[in-house]
């Protein structure tokens, strides 16, 4: 989901600033990671660490097609295909630390430089990825901001939910949210208890929308979304009423 926007280059600017930051931050981590920890297990299931860097980086490099796209209007697709999409991962993962953290580096930089290349009216083009509906240019940064911050976390390298910027969850929630609508999703009143105090929105519901919640889940807005994208079980939200926390469908 996206809004329409007043202005798609004002917003594509702060969301480039944000995504530099949570580069910075997704690198600082990576470079403190040995080559054995790479090896390692991240938090999904089946990856390595590595699986993880590399990841982010070909990630970055999917964006910046579409980005072309928008650019130049000629259709260039964010990934060759799904199966190239994995084994370009597969092929990566196994790298040296320092060149794991160089290829998110350079992969970065290639994304950036391209958004600079953008005129402000092309922001509002719409572009398509591999999976999802067609959206505007700028939301290929929301994509991305996403990413970094969500896989920083994956990497179960000291970087965790509490560790994301306000903002970002906040946001996050609420585009998040609306993927938990189908008939198999539980209704349930999701309740923040620190997002008051910023004076954001703090209760939100998911579910069919024809079916009134009987049970409200209430904890920090960063562990309310880490529950609802499976990054975290759910141990520390609370239930009224009490009892154990609705299985969740996958996001």
């Amino acid at each position: 989901m996206h809004e329409a926007l007043a202005d798609p280059a004002e917003t594509a600017a702060a969301l480039q600033a944000r995504v530099a930051i949570a580069t910075s931050s997704v690198l600082r981590t990576a470079a403190g990671i040995s080559d054995q920890q790479a090896r390692e297990p991240s938090l999904l299931p089946g990856w390595s660490r590595g699986h993880v860097l590399t990841h982010i980086a070909r990630n970055a490099d999917s964006l910046r097609n579409l980005l072309i796209w928008a650019r130049t209007g000629v259709v260039t697709p964010q990934y060759r295909s799904a199966e190239a999409r994995d084994l370009d991962i597969e092929a990566g993962h196994s790298r040296p630390t320092d060149e794991l953290v160089t290829d998110i580096a350079e992969s970065a930089a290639g994304l950036a430089d391209e958004a600079a290349l953008l005129a402000d009216a092309e922001w509002g083009v719409e572009v398509e990825g591999l999976r999802g509906p067609r959206h505007p240019a700028w939301f290929t940064l929301w994509r991305r901001l996403s990413e970094v911050e969500i896989h920083h976390v994956d990497l179960d390298a000291g970087y965790c939910p509490a560790d994301w910027p306000a903002a970002f969850t906040t946001q996050c929630i609420e585009r998040v949210v609306g993927n938990f609508c189908d008939p198999d999703c539980p209704p349930v009143f999701l309740r923040s208890s620190d997002a008051a105090q910023r004076g954001d929105h703090d209760q939100y519901r998911i579910g069919p929308p024809d079916v009134m919640p009987a049970q409200t889940v209430t904890g920090p807005s960063s562990l309310l979304l880490a529950w609802l994208i499976g990054r975290s079980s759910g141990s520390e939200l609370t239930a009224d009423p009490p009892g154990p926390l609705p299985a969740l469908p996958p996001w």
